[in-house]
């Protein structure tokens, strides 16, 4: 009973908090003077693009509808989105929807710490394709 209690503080803990975020992405424009966005300390430290780079951007597109928008942003953190859909829905809900190799890539924190390794080297290479992987 205390399990149940302490998920669904989780649960709604959670909602809120995505609720607030949605909100702020559908008032603000991370784009525009004087919002309350943080900007990415790494591009401003370095000059680089970091895996997470586009990220605020990207989620202010979706909300707004415009998924191209989102994909030139960040693609890797669009892709992985329903993944982790997916695997919250296996966690709170007991339901299997990810199988077999999906689920022991998606489960697995080496593969995603290597493809944004991977992604943030490669979106910073000066040259097509790679050039469209920094945040547009």
């Amino acid at each position: 009973m205390i399990a149940t209690r302490s998920r669904n503080a989780l649960v709604a803990t959670a909602s809120a908090v995505a609720l607030l975020g949605v909100w702020l992405l559908w008032r603000f424009d991370p784009n525009a003077p004087g919002n309350p966005f943080l900007p990415c300390l790494f591009r401003m430290a370095t000059g680089l693009y970091c895996p997470g780079c586009g990220l605020t951007r990207m989620l202010h597109a979706l909300v707004h509808g415009d998924i191209a928008r989102a994909a030139s942003m960040n693609v890797l953190a669009l892709a992985g989105l329903p993944v982790l859909g997916a695997i919250a829905l296996n966690e709170m809900r007991g339901r299997t929807l990810l199988r077999g190799a999906v689920a022991r890539f998606a489960y697995n924190g080496r593969f995603w710490m290597v493809a944004a390794l991977a992604f943030g080297i490669a979106r910073n290479l000066p040259f097509a394709p790679f050039t469209a992987l920094a945040p547009g």
